[in-house]
């Protein structure tokens, strides 16, 4: 493939993804529960426990699409598009050892929260509520 192919393809995955993050990360963030960032853990966990199988299913389509989520985030980091709001929501979808670290440690963010929160009042949702701490829980920052 020659360079000229090779910008072709560049610009219309810029294209697709910033479309598709246009419309996609604020449906993903509009379905999520408003408590997500507390109980999403114990859900899982509970429904592992319940149907080992399916969560086998369900655990290797939810990385799959993540992981694909995962890597348009972080070329919208350089490319047209909400990266970052990607990248979280990539992780969200993800099971991996140290996600809920990590997903505490983004929820830590104000510009983070400010940003999901003003997509949910956007959609005439409830704010997310990321932790016990006070701090995170104030709205319109």
């Amino acid at each position: 493939m020659g360079d000229i192919g090779l910008l072709k393809v560049l610009g219309l995955f810029s294209v697709l993804t910033f479309f598709g993050s246009l419309l996609g990360v604020p449906w993903l963030i509009g379905r999520m529960q408003s408590d997500y960032f507390l109980t999403h853990r114990h859900r899982v966990n509970a429904r592992h426990r319940c149907h080992p199988v399916l969560a086998l299913i369900v655990f290797c389509i939810r990385n799959g699409i993540g992981f694909c989520l995962l890597l348009a985030g972080i070329a919208m980091l350089f490319l047209p598009g909400q990266g970052v709001l990607t990248i979280i929501i990539a992780i969200c979808l993800m099971d991996f050892p140290g996600k809920r670290r990590l997903l505490d440690r983004l929820a830590c963010n104000p510009q983070i929260i400010s940003a999901l929160n003003w997509v949910r009042r956007k959609q005439g949702k409830g704010e997310f509520v990321f932790t016990e701490h006070p701090y995170h829980n104030q709205s319109n920052r």
